[in-house]
């Protein structure tokens, strides 16, 4: 049986079916909808496809319209908008059963010499990811065993993660807590040497954990839900070279929940404390019943 960063890796080797088109398998699911960081992920391999490989993406840009259905094929079609000296554009389409769910735009860049550079610090001391529990343990630790759902769920998880504040359980917990939120994570397993496919890799995981940040001040990140929750944009913006299989911390914030929307925002720095890429997504929080 492959393991699960194995099978990420599959599940972003879209099928090419003609010029400019893609699908992408989307596994059946428990879960209601696709998940945002899997349509994401196979967007922008499709977008990366039809580029010399030799830019890497700087940006994207994407909006997520409609839930996609669990099991059911995505064809992602690419418009070709520009191919200039230095960049490159591209906007592409995800349709499942001839409706639009996801629209995403991406920008490559030709690597060049910077004049000069500079970074804001990291901030707070954060601990050493090999020195966390990982959230299987957590949850064992607080329920005595996993439940049998989240036992699966786990075996499947193609990124390890880690928590740098210990899991919330209570609304005690939560009570006066900052709407910020920090994770370590790495693939549990080699994704290969492509750049695109680490690139892609980390896309799918940004989507992850990033809205906690706006739920910590409202209710526990586990046990259950009070809130029904959807991204709905995102955007990315690629600073320095990576690799998804090594430890990256994602510190995430909330600035702002008002009108049923919370707004998010990501730092996503390498072991060496480095700024690797920046993440700011919106989504849609309505109170479940």
């Amino acid at each position: 049986m492959t393991n699960p960063a194995e099978r990420l890796v599959d599940l972003l080797d879209l099928e090419q079916i003609e010029v400019n088109i893609f699908r992408g398998r989307s596994p059946q699911e428990s879960l209601q909808r696709v998940f945002g960081g899997q349509v994401a992920g196979q967007a922008l391999v499709a977008a990366g496809r039809t580029t010399d490989g030799e830019r890497p993406v700087h940006s994207l840009h994407a909006y997520f319209l409609r839930p996609g259905r669990p099991g059911v094929p995505i064809v992602y079609q690419v418009e070709r908008v520009r191919d200039g000296r230095s960049f490159t554009t591209r906007r592409v389409t995800a349709v499942q059963q001839g409706r639009t769910i996801f629209n995403l735009t991406a920008s490559f860049h030709k690597p060049e010499q910077g004049s000069f550079e500079h970074q804001m610090p990291a901030g707070r001391e954060i601990p050493d990811p090999e020195s966390l529990p990982t959230v299987a343990d957590e949850i064992r630790e607080h329920l005595g065993a996993l439940p049998e759902q989240l036992e699966r769920m786990a075996r499947r998880q193609p990124f390890d993660i880690r928590y740098v504040d210990r899991l919330r359980w209570s609304a005690g917990d939560v009570k006066e807590a900052e709407p910020r939120s920090a994770v370590w994570m790495r693939a549990v397993g080699p994704l290969g040497d492509d750049p695109l496919v680490h690139t892609c890799a980390l896309t799918y995981a940004s989507d992850m954990t990033l809205l906690d940040a706006v739920r910590i001040p409202v209710e526990p990140l586990w046990g259950p839900r009070g809130f029904d929750m959807a991204s709905l944009d995102h955007a990315m913006w690629f600073h320095r070279p990576f690799r998804a299989d090594e430890w990256f911390l994602y510190d995430q914030e909330s600035p702002i929940a008002v009108g049923g929307r919370g707004l998010a925002r990501g730092r996503i720095y390498n072991l060496e404390g480095q700024l690797i890429v920046s993440v700011v997504q919106e989504g849609l929080f309505r109170k479940v019943g």
